[in-house]
């Protein structure tokens, strides 16, 4: 039997279920046989799960998908969507909500998945890229003029500068921060213990550390606090685009912020529309799809797609460098691993 805390909680991810989930209307008509004729194919349903910064790139991918496919197949394709951490979302789709595609963060958040049985182990085997559709790295975004100076990850540790990360232990997205910096000191000193010693020292200059990226972003320019953000360098470009005039720089030693899409076999199989989902995470990897990702920021993984001028990274490395996410995942956030050390060794 559930625990009250479970069958609340069940109960909730019912109620988002019925009542969260925005739902993107490509086309018109019922549920139901089309009254435009009798060759019109039953319509058909997908929900799209996601962490929260692709949401302007899927928005359009989906109007040109659905369009694309009623005209080849006669049917009307109708998307449900929903975005947030992307944590929460990969707990909210173990919990029930019905995804039938996710994209997510962090590979780590698709080994969940396959954990709970929900994803297929062979997902990214079946997918083009491994699965990767959209990629970035961490950008240091500064103050006007940067009057610090900052140019890279190292200048963190210096003592004149602060700054402001999410919580690695609470979003995805800090923790690509966070590789970044341990990547930053593995480069100079190719030392864990070198590492483990530049790391501390930039922790100490940790101005804020609210629980997702969003939040971190609101420290650092509705609140003033610190003197640099870490964030992704395509949520900073999409928000030049939407008004803002940050200005930042991208380090030259750097990590592959490498994010997931996958099927969730065990919902696509109950909803009965494998057909389409897997066509549309095909679709999702195509020129005409990558081309919008690159519209809102992202490093296209299609070299042929044109979008923003992206500054040179010298160095690039990916996490599968330091043993894939489950690897990093026990070796620095576990209870009690390095992160929690270098938390205990900055006070």
């Amino acid at each position: 039997m559930l625990g009250v805390s479970q069958q609340v909680r069940r109960s909730l991810i019912g109620l988002f279920i019925a009542a969260g989930l925005s739902l993107s209307l490509v086309g018109c008509g019922d549920s139901g046989e089309s009254q435009a004729g009798a060759a019109q194919k039953k319509n058909v349903e997908i929900t799209l799960v996601g962490y929260a910064v692709p949401k302007a790139a899927h928005n359009r991918i989906i109007k040109k998908f659905a369009a694309k496919w009623q005209q080849e197949h006669n049917q009307k394709v109708f998307f449900k969507q929903t975005y947030g951490g992307s944590g929460s979302q990969t707990r909210a789709v173990i919990d029930g909500l019905p995804a039938d595609v996710v994209h997510l963060a962090l590979g780590n958040d698709i080994n969940k998945l396959v954990k709970a049985s929900l994803v297929s182990p062979e997902w990214d085997k079946k997918l083009p890229n491994q699965g990767i559709v959209a990629q970035s790295v961490v950008a240091v975004v500064i103050r006007k003029g940067n009057p610090k100076k900052i140019k890279s990850l190292a200048d963190l540790t210096r003592a004149d500068v602060k700054w402001v990360t999410a919580n690695p232990k609470t979003s995805g997205g800090a923790r690509w921060n966070f590789l970044a910096l341990w990547n930053q000191g593995m480069n100079a000193n190719k030392n864990e213990a070198k590492a483990i010693e530049f790391t501390t020292a930039a922790a100490r200059n940790i101005a804020a550390q609210p629980k997702d990226a969003r939040e971190a972003m609101d420290a650092f320019i509705k609140q003033g606090q610190g003197d640099a953000l870490l964030n992704y360098e395509n949520e900073i470009i999409f928000a030049n685009q939407r008004g803002q005039s940050l200005e930042y720089v991208v380090p030259e030693v750097n990590i592959s912020i490498d994010t997931p899409v996958a099927i969730v076999d065990r919902n696509v199989d109950r909803h009965g529309n494998r057909e389409v989902v897997e066509a549309f995470v095909k679709y999702l990897f195509e020129p005409e799809a990558q081309a919008e990702f690159a519209r809102v920021g992202y490093r296209s993984i299609d070299k042929s797609t044109t979008g923003p001028r992206f500054p040179n990274v010298k160095k690039l490395v990916k996490v599968s460098e330091y043993g894939g996410w489950n690897s990093f995942q026990k070796k620095f956030f576990a209870d009690g691993t390095i992160y929690d050390q270098i938390q205990s060794g900055k006070k």
